[in-house]
């Protein structure tokens, strides 16, 4: 048996997935959590062989959750099941130490076989997006213009931006600017939208 933890913060798509993956003779859920915060403790607790996360959850990324899980337990193995096909999330997911990308609407069996895949030591990859991935290539943003975007997309103003990361206004818009200039946006929130449209954020 494959043991499987399910990280997602929908309890009804967390559900689902347990009864689909749960009708697998070979694969059986031990655990469930709907935060990225709680993924490594579960997975220790729960003897997980195989954690399946989502990306967007509180508490922690699940491509952060794939990197503090090959931190602290380098033989369990992760896999992105997300809604969220953006060909930059794939390259960091990877990055971060997950060993497959796939998207939520892939069929249950495509699904289980690529939990097989996963856990035999293989990588696997939707492959419209590994595709979408190389062409896109990677992103051009530094870790600060990421973070300072990541801020301006809900439409914070510059000083606002400047004092919550503790930076004076100057900089923050001089790092903005190359920002939009690398996205080749108008403006901040222009450029903050196509840098997560892209999977930069």
């Amino acid at each position: 048996m494959i043991r499987l933890l399910l990280a997602d913060d929908q309890a009804l798509v967390r559900g689902a997935l347990a009864a689909l993956l749960d009708l697998e003779a070979d694969l059986e859920v031990v655990a469930q959590v709907g935060r990225g915060d709680e993924v490594v403790d579960a997975a220790r607790e729960s003897g997980a062989e195989v954690c399946l996360l989502d990306i967007e959850m509180p508490g922690m990324t699940g491509i952060d959750a794939a990197a503090a899980l090959r931190a602290a337990l380098p033989g369990v193995r992760s896999l992105v099941v997300t809604t969220f096909g953006r060909p930059g999330y794939v390259r960091r997911a990877i990055e971060a130490g997950a060993s497959g990308f796939v998207v939520k609407d892939t069929p249950a069996r495509q699904l289980a076989d690529a939990v097989r895949r996963v856990h035999s030591g293989l990588r696997v990859i939707d492959p419209d997006l590994a595709a979408e991935s190389l062409m896109d290539g990677t992103s051009p943003l530094t870790d600060r213009e990421r973070e300072l975007l990541t801020l301006a997309l809900d439409g914070s103003t510059v000083s606002a931006i400047a004092a919550s990361v503790h930076l004076s206004e100057g900089t923050v818009r001089n790092h903005l600017s190359a920002a939009i200039g690398k996205t080749g946006a108008s403006t901040r929130s222009e450029a903050a939208r196509i840098a997560q449209d892209r999977g930069w954020l």
